[in-house]
């Protein structure tokens, strides 16, 4: 439920700060004092369109924010499934405009987009309003609502994915079944393709040794001079004794008075060992410098020219040999399949006949769910309908096979209205006037409130259309719907405000030469004035004070 409501520099609001409560809360004022900008406010909380006009004038940016506590275990999930946490049951979303960037929405003052808005607002509060009403109409919608009811979306869903694999399918046998001509061209260059870079035959990491082989030879003539130099030193030459040769006589020297020092013969091992380690240190110098005697111009020249044919390969197909070979792998790949093309499509045809066969199946399931929801709903909308004065309205869910499979399954729906005796039911559409299509949507509402597990609730000028008993009864349903959800409604009906828990007053008043709104919770007396105005009259009576006492304790 929306705990507060925080509202600033949106149309003629300055600043206002709403607390709500559980249970059914009336808004009332009189004509352009703000109800609407609240709700519209709730509407850009929701992810709507976020306008810059509305934006209160002389000021950059406007915002909205919100309070929800005690978020239902759906709100939970898809919070927790897109990465936030929702710590003590609250969370707090909130909406900046601003005059000359993008709008920008927060959860718990983490910036998030506005799709990801959309999402979890959904699963916080509804919005019913004239719009809603229009989206009543669209036969599009009918499927999804009776849906909703039936509490088979994770069904549907499961529909959805085998449906979406089997078209993905489809796509792929039409794209081997596609023009001869362009298979053909596609078969020419591929060839072409795969010959140019086997031609090469590349190895990975090859290119990196190459270079490195390549610095080694253009240092052939430095290699040969550390390398003699090496030897020379460890083994001695004509024209000294080497490291050996000097490590030979200490040794000598050392065993030669062991007898004396005991410890000159360990020194002596010692030395030995050192030796060994010349000796090896010198025959690897001279592995790794004894290729520096050959000439090494050929070989500089012969790499030289596969490093060229590489660098080729690299302006066509890759910046390095490993993506030139995994191209080669791919445009075999896709050679492998234009070449076998009859066969992977009879494969392809075989998975995408399975696929479908399970679509069909899951499909018929749906069905039969959708059947026994359209039969429920129907006696419960009715059931709603007579309550709210249409005693004579029929009212049936039309549930029709489709020739195809579709994104939702076998099925097509749509709700189909009779408002007098004797009339045919037709299409909403054709014949609902606004006060029937209010009633109709409260009717659904009510209903479906049960399933989609919403908090809140809100309703703009349900009374459209309507008055006198018609309202309260509206009212009634109101209040029935506020048992498990918290609905606001913004209405100009006292049959309807009166029967509120809690009774908001929005009012708009001068300051500073500007307009602003204010809103203030009613008590008892406020709440009869306030009805008692709505009742009508230039001046409030003591006999529409009394009326409006006894609508507030009617019930």
């Amino acid at each position: 439920m929306i705990l507060s409501l925080h509202i600033e520099n949106i149309a003629v609001v300055k600043s206002l700060d709403i607390d709500l409560s559980r249970g059914f809360t009336a808004l009332t004022g009189e004509t352009g004092a703000g109800k609407s900008i609240i709700v519209d406010c709730l509407g850009v909380l929701g992810g709507a369109r976020a306008d810059k006009d509305m934006i209160r004038r002389g000021e950059s940016a406007g915002e909205v924010s919100a309070v929800f506590g005690g978020i239902n275990q759906r709100a939970k999930d898809i919070i927790s499934e897109l990465g936030f946490s929702a710590e003590d049951d609250t969370v707090m979303l909130s909406r900046t405009i601003f005059t000359d960037a993008p709008a920008r929405a927060r959860l718990n003052g983490r910036a998030i987009t506005n799709s990801v808005l959309r999402e979890i607002s959904a699963a916080l509060f509804n919005i019913h309003g004239q719009n809603d009403n229009q989206r009543l109409l669209n036969r599009e919608n009918h499927l999804t609502l009776l849906d909703t009811y039936a509490g088979c979306e994770a069904i549907v869903d499961e529909y959805a994915e085998i449906y979406k694999a089997q078209l993905h399918t489809k796509c792929r046998i039409d794209a081997l079944t596609r023009d001869v001509m362009e298979n053909n061209r596609m078969r020419e260059m591929l060839r072409y393709q795969i010959d140019d870079i086997s031609a090469l035959k590349l190895k990975e990491g090859e290119e990196e040794a190459l270079v490195l082989e390549s610095k080694r030879l253009q240092s052939a003539e430095r290699i040969k001079k550390s390398g003699s130099l090496v030897e020379r030193a460890v083994k001695g030459g004509d024209k000294g004794a080497g490291a050996i040769y000097l490590i030979d006589r200490a040794q000598t020297a050392l065993l030669q008075i062991s007898d004396a020092i005991p410890e000159a013969k360990t020194l002596a091992e010692r030395l030995s060992d050192v030796r060994y380690e010349l000796e090896d240190i010198s025959e690897a110098v001279s592995d790794l410098c004894g290729a520096a005697d050959e000439d090494p111009t050929a070989k500089i020249d012969k790499i030289e020219g596969r490093l060229d044919a590489i660098a080729k390969l690299k302006r066509k197909y890759g910046s390095t040999v490993e993506e030139i070979l995994k191209f080669k792998a791919d445009a075999e790949a896709r050679l492998d399949m234009i070449e076998n093309a009859d066969e992977q499509i009879e494969i392809l045809e075989r998975e995408r006949r399975e696929l479908e066969d399970r679509a069909r199946a899951k499909a018929l399931e749906i069905r039969e769910i959708r059947a026994r929801a359209a039969e429920s709903l129907t006696a419960r909308v009715l059931e709603n309908l007579v309550f709210l004065d249409m005693p004579k309205v029929r009212f049936k869910i039309a549930l029709e096979p489709t020739a195809e499979l579709t994104a939702r399954g076998l099925d097509a729906a749509e709700f189909l209205i009779s408002a007098n005796p004797g009339e045919p039911l037709m299409p909403m559409i054709k014949i609902a006037s606004g006060g029937e299509l209010a009633r109709i949507m409260l009717s659904l509402k009510s209903v479906l409130n049960e399933c989609d597990g919403i908090d809140t609730a809100i309703f703009d000028e349900i009374d459209t259309g309507i008055s006198g008993k018609t309202s309260r009864k509206v009212g009634i349903k109101l209040k029935e719907i506020s048992k498990g959800t918290q609905v606001l409604c913004v209405t100009h009906s006292a049959q309807i405000a009166s029967l509120a828990a809690s009774h908001l007053f929005i009012s708009k008043s001068e300051q500073e030469g500007r307009t602003c709104t204010a809103i203030t919770e009613l008590d008892e007396a406020g709440r009869i004035e306030e009805i008692a105005r709505i009742l009508g009259g230039i001046e409030v009576s003591d006999t529409q004070r009394q009326a409006a006492k006894e609508m507030i304790y009617e019930i």
